[in-house]
């Protein structure tokens, strides 16, 4: 049994990382979060001692680094732009570190990070659930015996609707979240890196404060994407369903079918990270390298080869309106 720590416990990701400390049998000594509704530890660890104060949580966590209770690995459940900083509190403190994407926000945070891997000997490790997910690993097999000078048209879409309160929190500030590509795509960004190579040109056709739309030409393929928070982007049909989320991949004129088998794949991601096999900085310099472009690009208006979407009105900041 491996002690955890946690760090932002009251969101919206953590869950998911309590479910998987519990259920590889280990245990949560301590979390931090300075919101304090945290009713759901009492579902895994009622007995985790809680802090809403980093100077007590970090008091804490040295104190019990000289006894049986010191931590081995750090779950790191923050808002994005605090990442670098946790991770680096995880290092200097003898542990693993285990953080949700996007692992950083720029790719000099990765070298940086790197450095004091090797400083500390220790670890760090994010969540890439989709190279876990069956349905994606039979798509990467698929396009790995497929001829090598092949080269695939893929169109992703991906909408999750987002209410009023996303541009109240950090993950409406750009400088927090790393705007719209990094918060909601960054997965799907690595996904198809890891099946389709390295980047040849990434090209930016709309970016606002609700959506992002370009092209990525990889080593194996071109692709389209569209990412959205706006309602208003979905489909007719999937309003009429009464959804709020719409993801789709079309490969070739064919579908990707993927909406299902997401509910324990951050339970399969501790399991590989505590045999040693969890993806590593190095492992995810290439989407942080695409969503930080994105992020600073110019975006080119709607030229070329585009998605669809990319053709839909755009909306005024509701804090404008």
């Amino acid at each position: 049994m491996k002690n955890f720590g946690i760090i932002g416990v009251g969101g919206y990701i953590a869950p998911r990382h309590l479910k998987a400390i519990k259920d590889t049998n280990n245990n949560l000594v301590c979390a931090l979060d300075t919101n304090d509704s945290v009713g759901i530890m009492d579902s895994y660890f009622p007995m985790c001692n809680f802090y809403t104060e980093y100077e007590r949580f970090d008091r804490y966590v040295d104190k019990i680094s000289r006894t049986d209770k010191s931590l081995d690995y750090l779950s790191v459940c923050s808002p994005n732009y605090l990442h670098d900083s946790h991770i680096r509190f995880g290092l200097r403190n003898g542990c693993d570190v285990i953080c949700e994407k996007p692992i950083v926000l720029n790719t000099w945070n990765i070298d940086s990070l790197e450095r004091m891997e090797k400083e500390t000997g220790k670890n760090v490790y994010t969540i890439f659930q989709l190279r876990l997910h069956p349905a994606v690993k039979e798509w990467k097999k698929k396009i790995d015996s497929a001829p090598t000078n092949k080269v695939f048209d893929v169109d992703l879409t991906y909408i999750t609707s987002r209410g009023l309160w996303y541009y109240a929190s950090w993950k409406g500030d750009t400088a927090k979240s790393g705007g719209i590509a990094t918060n909601i795509g960054v997965h799907f960004y690595d996904m198809l890196s890891w099946i389709f190579g390295e980047v040849k040109e990434n090209i930016v056709h709309l970016a606002s404060h609700d959506r992002v739309a370009g092209m990525l030409y990889f080593q194996r393929a071109r692709v389209r994407y569209f990412l959205s928070i706006n309602y208003d982007t979905l489909p007719d049909e999937v309003k009429q369903e009464g959804k709020r989320t719409y993801r789709k991949i079309v490969c070739d004129n064919e579908e990707v079918e993927f909406s299902e088998g997401f509910t324990e794949l951050h339970t399969e991601s501790y399991k590989h990270i505590l045999k040693g096999e969890g993806f590593t900085l190095q492992d995810a310099r290439t989407c942080i390298e695409i969503v930080s472009y994105i992020r600073n690009a110019k975006p080119i208006g709607l030229k070329g080869e585009y998605h669809p979407l990319a053709k839909l009105p755009l909306t005024k900041h509701p804090f404008e309106v």
